[in-house]
């Protein structure tokens, strides 16, 4: 591994016709299946063009990993992930050494005679060495020589020291390793943070990014999804799931529906041949819908009250 230069590194998408312009970018995710509004084509536009991270923020369930997912798609780049959690260290977001192959290591040369200050400062040069690195997803995303989309998903569930680690990195994309020196990147991947909004990040992080905020789908966006993604359903059909599920989103529920969840919940009426969607088709399903079972009770309640 070889430091890298300080002078600026270019995007790693640079110049790929799916992000010549937002609505080019805006037809290319719908190729692939993501039904992205203007408003979300341009953020990510900008967010290539500026060579800033993208912060996707919003209600689970409503499109932020997969819109990282189908950029990656569109532009042919590499996915790499970071799948935040309470606990995730410097050691699991950037790298680590290979401790134990370092002990196979050490052990090896020291029955092959290495011994005294001199064999000790060869063995160090030895196991602090590339081949005993273990890469983990920002540093690979760094170091990748080929085009990088980086998607670091739900980084509201990390402690504040682990987000100003990230807050480092995504500033000046490099990493300082004591044993190896700094890494720069030689290109700059496009960086999407998403977040469900469980706790407030910090200013630092928001400012160092652009935002987007991304809610459950209007009531003809849905629909569209529906009849994009499940083969088979007719428009009426569709329309009548899109309303089902606008509607329990508006009930005091503990989980409300995800668009995944809408999509299980339509290609189920196709399996079982629904043609029209009514209370006592629905409310035997509201387990694909509702992950909990006070809002399945009450989402009976309230659909039963509805057919009245």
């Amino acid at each position: 591994m070889t430091a890298g230069s300080t002078a600026r590194a270019p995007s790693s998408l640079r110049g790929h016709p799916a992000l010549a312009s937002p609505d080019a970018l805006g037809e290319a995710l719908r190729s692939v299946g993501y039904l992205a509004e203007l408003q979300i084509a341009t953020a990510v536009f900008l967010a290539h063009h500026l060579d800033k991270p993208l912060l996707v923020e919003g209600p689970a369930g409503t499109g932020k990993t997969e819109l990282a997912k189908a950029t990656a798609a569109v532009t042919g780049a590499r996915l790499i992930r970071l799948q935040c959690y309470e606990g995730l260290d410097e050691a699991k977001a950037l790298y680590e050494w290979n401790y134990r192959k370092q002990l196979l290591r050490i052990q090896a040369d020291q029955r092959a005679g290495a011994e005294g200050p001199a064999g000790w400062r060869a063995i160090e040069a030895d196991i602090f060495s590339e081949e005993f690195l273990l890469t983990r997803p920002l540093l690979a995303a760094i170091r990748a020589e080929d085009p990088v989309v980086l998607l670091i998903d739900e980084v509201d569930r990390v402690e504040v020291e682990t987000e100003a680690l990230l807050l480092e990195v995504l500033s000046d994309y490099q990493v300082s390793i004591p044993e190896l020196g700094t890494v720069s990147a030689r290109q700059i991947p496009l960086v999407f943070l998403t977040s469900n909004d469980t706790r407030e990040l910090s200013e630092a992080l928001k400012r160092r990014c652009l935002y987007l905020h991304l809610d459950y789908p209007s009531l003809e966006r849905e629909r569209e999804i529906v009849l994009e993604r499940v083969p088979g359903i007719g428009a009426h059909l569709a329309d009548e799931v899109a309303r089902l599920v606008r509607s329990l989103r508006g009930l005091e529920l503990e989980k409300r529906p995800s668009v995944s969840e809408t999509l299980d919940f339509a290609r189920t009426l196709v399996l079982l041949e629904v043609a029209h969607l009514d209370m006592e088709v629905a409310v035997p399903l509201l387990n694909l819908l509702l992950k909990h079972r006070g809002d399945i009770e009450r989402a009976a309640k309230e659909l039963a009250l509805g057919d009245a």
